[in-house]
């Protein structure tokens, strides 16, 4: 039982650790009732930690907010319940008349509710969370989220029948931005997480691949969707360190993370972000690069008008709204549809010629990239938002030309400088070397 404090305390965290796994493998794992702030009030939750870190919570999916008191208890029909002073359930397990008797913390650090014969009735291994242990197996059926914030968005760790995939989830639209696929097309079942790789199987429990990581020194002891940056990081724990290290990284880079940067931002070849064409503001990440217009298109107005980003793809990826049109064809069909924000066609001939229409709901995961002939990205804004800036003109659009052609420039002056060099120094040195020899001869 942990008493709600009043009056209300954001730093406040109370912790009850009740259970403790006696194993040789430092950390250990340990239970806790929790009551801590989530997004200004008190939520109360059944916890997992390994050493410090949240493995597991029931706070995950749904917030339990009690009142005065958070209370954990064991009913006498076996049913486990997070309750309150007014007697108010905010969580429960659901085995209420199926024999439980007793709440149980393995090894593998899966909490379990089990009869007086040890039949496993309810796990904390069958309703993931965010992190994956050491010996977990997810299926097809199950998936990793991050922890909700106040947005409507979330990342997703997925396994799927052809991959496993990193899904960036708002409201009914999902984007990937990574993903890992067996060889030669094998289906995948479910996966399972060794000392040394997260292993791939198929229906007959074989292994079909897997992502090993480089450092063996010591066992991987957990995978993790970050809540922030939603990348999927291995971790080994550094007995030397006294913490938990990566052993791999499923994104290296900023600019490939989903959301390095804020709505209509640009991830620039620096890893800084830059406002796309409307600002020539440059921030750390998230800003609101869309101030001073509307983005709700499906509240009506005075119309939309598409402008194109040069230099500039997305590291998000969605299945082709169309393919084989032509790009005007594709830039109207996302004029016409309210919920369409952004467009990126791509037009590639490595075997004959595709057209692909790529059409987005938001305008996230924009990165700087080397020009190329064959891409197009274009975003939707108010008609006439392009009027108003143009005495200013395109600050982004120019700033990415500009940096082109003062690479470019460089690169030329370099090559003048060097012929310059050769003709004027090293060829006269040439000349008066042999024209002292000749004299020297004669």
């Amino acid at each position: 039982m942990i008493p709600i404090p009043s009056p209300y305390d954001r730093n406040f965290t109370g912790r009850a650790f009740f259970l403790e796994t006696a194993t040789s493998s430092v950390p250990n794992f340990k239970a806790a009732l929790s009551v801590e702030d989530i997004n200004g009030s008190y939520s109360c939750s059944l916890q997992v930690f390994i050493g410090d870190f949240k493995v597991w919570s029931s706070g995950h999916f749904s917030q339990f907010k009690p009142a005065e008191v958070c209370v954990l208890e064991l009913t006498e029909k076996g049913d486990l319940q997070l309750k309150d002073s007014k007697e108010q359930i905010g969580w429960r397990s659901g085995t209420s008349g199926q024999g439980v008797e007793r709440l149980q913390l393995l090894s593998t650090g899966d909490l379990v509710l089990t009869t007086g014969m040890n039949l496993t009735k309810w796990r904390s291994f069958d309703t993931p969370t965010d992190v994956m242990l050491w010996g977990q197996r997810i299926s097809i059926a199950t998936r990793l989220t991050s922890f909700p914030t106040n947005t409507n968005m979330f990342y997703s760790f997925e396994i799927q029948h052809d991959k496993i995939a990193l899904l960036l989830n708002s409201g009914t639209l999902r984007y990937s931005y990574w993903d890992f696929r067996p060889t030669e097309g094998r289906n995948i079942t479910f996966a399972h997480l060794g000392s040394t790789a997260l292993k791939l199987f198929d229906g007959n429990y074989r292994k079909i691949a897997q992502i090993s990581v480089r450092q063996k020194e010591q066992p991987l002891r957990f995978l993790t969707l970050g809540d922030i940056t939603g990348n999927l990081g291995f971790y080994h724990y550094s007995p030397t360190k006294g913490k938990f290290e990566a052993s791999f990284q499923a994104l290296n880079t900023t600019c490939d993370l989903p959301l390095a940067c804020g709505p209509y931002g640009i991830c620039t070849h620096s890893n800084s972000c830059s406002c796309i064409q409307f600002s020539s503001q440059i921030y750390a990440m998230n800003p609101k690069c869309n101030e001073g217009f509307s983005t709700e298109f499906c509240r009506g107005g005075d119309g939309v008008e598409m402008v194109e980003i040069m230099g500039v793809s997305n590291v998000l990826r969605v299945p082709p709204k169309r393919i084989n049109v032509s790009k005007e064809e594709c830039v109207n069909l996302c004029i016409e549809d309210c919920k369409c924000s952004a467009v990126l066609y791509s037009v590639t001939s490595s075997a004959g010629i595709l057209r692909e229409c790529f059409h987005y709901g938001l305008v996230r995961g924009v990165k700087q990239v080397d020009q190329r002939i064959g891409l197009s990205y274009l975003v939707k804004v108010p008609k006439g938002t392009m009027v108003e800036k143009k005495k200013k003109g395109s600050k982004v659009k120019k700033w990415l030309l500009l940096m082109g052609g003062v690479v470019d420039g460089l690169i030329i002056l370099v090559v003048v400088a060097g012929f310059g060099y050769y003709f004027f120094v090293v060829r006269k040195r040439r000349i008066d070397s042999l024209r002292s020899e000749s004299n020297r001869n004669s």
